[in-house]
């Protein structure tokens, strides 16, 4: 899986042209109708200069010849053709403004869309290496950069840069002499730029990612409030933020900085420059030297004012592509990181073998559409083109499995595990012994390094992954609740299912009771993962997600650990009739609610040293014997 790690000042390569391809991949007419329109306002913008030269050369031609009839007709004339641009442009400037408006926030919903999309699609080992509130970053502060870059910076940079280039060749048709001048003044302001800009980009580029960090930390503190009070950890939780937040500050304040004193730097070098061209024009109208140009003009005043005017303007548009490159580089850094989640690689599924409905006819096992309470395993061969049905039976096998969560370090060895339809299967051992590793190897949130796992017969490798985890149902020790009513999140668990089977689902998990006394009963809305209940009712709420699905395997990580001892009595009647005629892995710290499991297996550092049931292993006198007699303890 792709996950590499940038230079915090530095923007990958290739950035900027992957933001532009991609615009014009969501936007392939509106993009160069608005490109044309950007185009057309900043060389209208740019001729004022022409008009201005022809106005002054025929007010000096009348001058000496003394001629002053028609005069006014003809600037008149000038004045109306640069009236009329001027509306064009101005028409061409609201639409393409309007017009951006809508790609910005087309693409930023579209971009949006595809980051969750792939989010969705990723494996679970991104989820465990990477902070949630840094992820959130991508969708809000890198969004909102990228935003910025492309309504408001890259509009500017091309108007501007397409003005520059205008008024440079305007320069160049009036004046070679006086367009060396100004060279020589641009080599200073690029100098200039390039030192002062290159730091500011280094540091707003780490600004963003210190964004990212800063909002992780802070989620990771709301979503910990409860222990961070508990422990009274305030004062720390604090010290903690307050270098987070410094980080940010030194990293903003040095990116601010410098971009701060490259806009004066450069007015004033524009200034200067200025000064310098009136001069150097003055002494050449004086000087009476020949001007070098394409227009073939002779050096004079009609030269020299429309060229302070062009000076000044090319000054100005320098300054303001200095400006917006640091705006630029902001959103490039937003969108390296955007492009970052995109590229992760997804979730690897070569499996070809689905779940279907299935029922019996003349013995044989076939599919069909209607839900039969039958499930079956849909298998075909590429060899010779057959299919053949397996029925769902949920039995479930381990063959000396290895597994490490990093290369070379392996935290599960050559375990075996063979689970029966209908049995209860309860792994035992202290924390980090490997219980939970091994359910998430069965469902495949992780690969396995080596070994085998099959379901009913099948190699899951082949199973797809989606068609395996809708076998499976899952109660977890951390409960996950959403935002919506009751109703809705039993019904997570099987989104077609009925309000009758959802509260079925509810009786039998032994939660029917609470709920029906909430304020709203079923129709009670849940926030903030069911902040308004309490911790064992969470649970049973998610015991009855699980139970809605009605799947033939069920995998119990730790249960009913959030649940007091009145509560679990409740409870585990529900779970006796959940768990009737289904395939269960328990994983459990409470041996009495394991007594009556099929076989009970001991893990110890990623090994398995017992297994047997609860009356063998205590005639046996090891591990489990002392864990179930108190004489050793699971941390």
């Amino acid at each position: 899986m792709k996950n590499k790690k940038q230079d915090k000042g530095m923007v990958p390569k290739g950035t900027l042209p992957r933001v532009i391809k991609t615009l014009f991949e969501f936007y392939p007419k509106m993009m160069p109708t608005v490109l044309v329109f950007i185009v057309f306002s900043a060389i209208v913008s740019s001729i004022p200069s022409i008009f201005m030269q022809k106005v002054m050369n025929i007010i000096d031609v009348t001058y000496k010849s003394g001629d002053w009839n028609g005069i006014s007709q003809k600037i008149f004339q000038y004045i109306c053709i640069l009236g009329g641009l001027y509306t064009l442009s101005l028409c061409a400037c609201f639409t393409y403004t309007r017009m951006m408006a809508v790609i910005t926030q087309g693409f930023l919903k579209k971009l949006r869309v595809k980051m969750f999309h792939i989010m969705q699609n990723l494996p679970i080992k991104y989820f465990d290496q990477n902070n949630h509130g840094d992820i959130m970053s991508y969708y809000t502060n890198d969004t909102d950069t990228l935003r910025q870059m492309i309504s408001q910076s890259i509009p500017q940079l091309i108007t501007s840069g397409v003005t520059v280039c205008s008024v440079f060749f305007l320069m160049l048709y009036f004046s070679v002499w006086l367009t060396l001048v100004v060279i020589f003044g641009i080599i200073i302001m690029f100098m200039v730029t390039k030192k002062v800009g290159s730091a500011s980009a280094k540091y707003f580029i780490r600004q963003q990612h210190a964004i990212g960090k800063t909002e992780g930390y802070i989620e990771e503190m709301m979503n910990g409030q409860k222990v961070v009070k508990v422990f009274c950890h305030e004062e720390e939780t604090e010290k903690a933020f307050d270098e987070i937040n410094e980080a940010l500050y030194q990293d903003s304040k040095s990116a601010n900085s410098f971009a701060n004193m490259l806009m004066p730097i450069l007015n004033n070098i524009g200034n200067v420059l200025y000064v310098v061209v009136a001069v150097v024009g003055g002494i050449l109208i004086a000087s009476k030297v020949t001007n070098v140009s394409i227009s073939g003009i002779p050096m004079g005043i009609s030269i020299a004012v429309p060229f302070l005017n062009m000076t000044k303007q090319f000054c100005a548009n320098i300054s303001q592509v200095s400006q917006q490159i640091n705006a630029v580089v902001m959103g490039l850094a937003g969108a390296s990181r955007i492009f970052e989640l995109i590229d992760q690689e997804a979730e690897v599924d070569d499996g070809y073998v689905t779940l279907v409905n299935a029922k019996e006819v003349n013995g044989e096992i076939v599919e069909c559409e209607e839900h039969t309470g039958m499930w079956a395993w849909k298998h075909p061969h590429t060899a010779d083109g057959s299919v053949t049905y397996t029925k769902l039976t949920g039995d479930v096998r381990l063959f000396d499995v290895d597994f490490g969560y990093e290369e070379g370090k392996i935290v599960l060895h050559n375990v075996d595990v063979y689970a029966e339809p209908g049995q209860k299967i309860a792994f035992v051992g202290s924390t980090g012994a490997g219980k939970t590793t091994i359910t998430n190897l069965i469902n495949r949130f992780y690969d396995i390094a080596d070994g085998k796992i099959r379901y009913d017969g099948i190699n899951i490798n082949k199973i797809k992954k989606a068609d395996l985890r809708r076998s499976l149902g899952i109660v977890l020790q951390e409960t996950n609740l959403f935002t919506g009513t009751v109703m809705d999140n039993i019904r997570y668990g099987k989104l077609e299912a009925t309000d009758e089977e959802c509260i079925a689902a509810a009786k039998l998990a032994g939660a029917d009771d609470f709920i029906t006394r909430l304020p709203e009963g079923y129709d009670t809305p849940l926030t903030g993962n069911g902040a308004n209940l309490s911790q064992g009712q969470r649970q049973l709420i998610a015991i009855a997600r699980a139970a809605v699905a009605d799947p033939p395997v069920m995998i119990l990580d730790e249960a009913t650990s959030s649940i007091d001892t009145r509560t679990e009595s409740i409870v585990q009647k529900g779970m006796d009739s959940l768990m009737k005629g289904r395939t269960v892995f328990v994983i459990a710290h409470r041996l009495s609610t394991i007594k009556n499991s099929d076989v009970i297996m001991v893990l110890e550092q990623g090994k398995i040293i017992e297994r047997g049931s609860h009356e063998t292993l205590l005639a046996e006198k090891g591990k489990y014997y002392q864990l179930y007699t108190g004489a050793f303890e699971l941390d």
